[in-house]
């Protein structure tokens, strides 16, 4: 059982970087989701695993004029943490990291069977200590719903985040199947796991165009995240401006999340698709003609930085007697 990060004496709130722990005011403008790499099954030959185009993807990013990425990869899909401190280096784009596990499909068994013993601690673990032991650590908890519900796997998964946000106090993300099953999962998660609602973000909601949903998981106190634009058959782009208009005229401005969930190689925009730098390329401008550059700004900056931010407890990494610098890597990168 892992022990709750109040017992033991919470931090001031920081957005936790793969290079260290960052002021919230600091983040800048954020992709609050998306991938740099990713490796799964159900993608053959589409994986995000080159690093080139990982740092040619975040140079264009930050030519757009974005400051952070999320990366919602996590345990097990090939995030290749030990390059992320030397591409958010590089780039000058903060990085943040995601722990979390996602649907049983992307996974062979054995590697399920692995972690299942103690899944909470190997989120709390690399939260706190680093992802494989000696490497960045994660600033986020990933996990998944199902199609319309919760099958028995998205369930262990999202008690399993639920014991590590009470230790760590991170913020979840759950990747909602084409947007579905938004509420099962506040039922679940804030209901009888007890997750406060303000530390759950919903993914994919731009999926599922539901403005009753919407309207009842902001309400609930849920972060929304419309993520994945330039994606028409999923009814996003299209769609949003109402989606959002709606959300704003019910008073759920600091609720909304923008990203752009590139998910294949081909979707890169140096590989001739939409990719990063279309979020603030294309996607910003459409919204802000709808909604206006301010709350457009607010979505992109004031939104995620709270969102991403927790009062993360003074736990040092492995080997260390103090804190982290903020800003700066203090461990050796892991690969996992």
């Amino acid at each position: 059982m892992v022990t709750p990060a109040a017992a033991r004496g919470a931090a001031v709130p920081a957005v936790r970087t793969v290079l260290g722990d960052l002021a919230p005011a600091d983040l800048g403008v954020c992709n609050a989701h998306d991938h740099l790499f990713l490796r799964s099954p159900r993608l053959p030959g589409q994986e995000l695993d080159d690093a080139g185009a990982a740092a040619a993807e975040l140079g264009a990013f930050r030519a757009a004029g974005g400051a952070a990425v999320i990366q919602w990869t996590p345990y097990g899909m090939g995030r290749r943490a030990a390059e992320l401190p030397g591409l958010a280096r590089e780039s000058g784009v903060r990085i943040v990291a995601a722990t979390g596990l996602h649907q049983a499909v992307h996974y062979a068994p054995e590697v399920l069977e692995r972690v299942r013993a103690d899944l909470a601690g190997l989120f709390v673990a690399e939260l706190t200590v680093g992802i494989g032991g000696t490497g960045p650590r994660a600033g986020m908890i990933k996990i998944a719903g199902g199609f319309h519900g919760l099958d028995r796997h998205a369930r262990y998964t999202l008690a399993a985040a639920a014991e590590a946000q009470r230790a760590t106090g991170a913020v979840i993300g759950v990747h909602l199947e084409l947007g579905t099953g938004a509420l099962d999962v506040l039922d679940l998660l804030c209901g009888e796991l007890a997750v406060p609602p303000d530390r759950v973000i919903l993914g994919h909601l731009n999926r599922a165009p539901d403005l009753v949903v919407h309207r009842a998981a902001a309400g609930a106190g849920a972060y929304l995240a419309f993520d994945g634009p330039s994606r028409a058959h999923h009814a996003t782009d299209w769609r949003l401006p109402e989606a959002l208009a709606a959300l704003v005229e019910a008073g759920f401005a600091d609720r909304i999340l923008l990203g752009g969930d590139t998910t294949t190689a081909d979707a890169r925009s140096v590989n001739g698709g939409p990719g990063m730098p279309h979020l603030l390329n294309r996607h910003r401008n459409r919204l802000e003609l709808a909604l206006g550059a301010d709350l457009v700004t607010q979505f992109l900056t004031a939104n995620p930085a709270r969102a991403f931010a927790a009062p993360w407890a003074r736990t040092p990494h492995a080997g260390q007697t103090s804190p982290p610098v903020p800003g700066r890597a203090t461990d050796p990168p892991a690969t996992t």
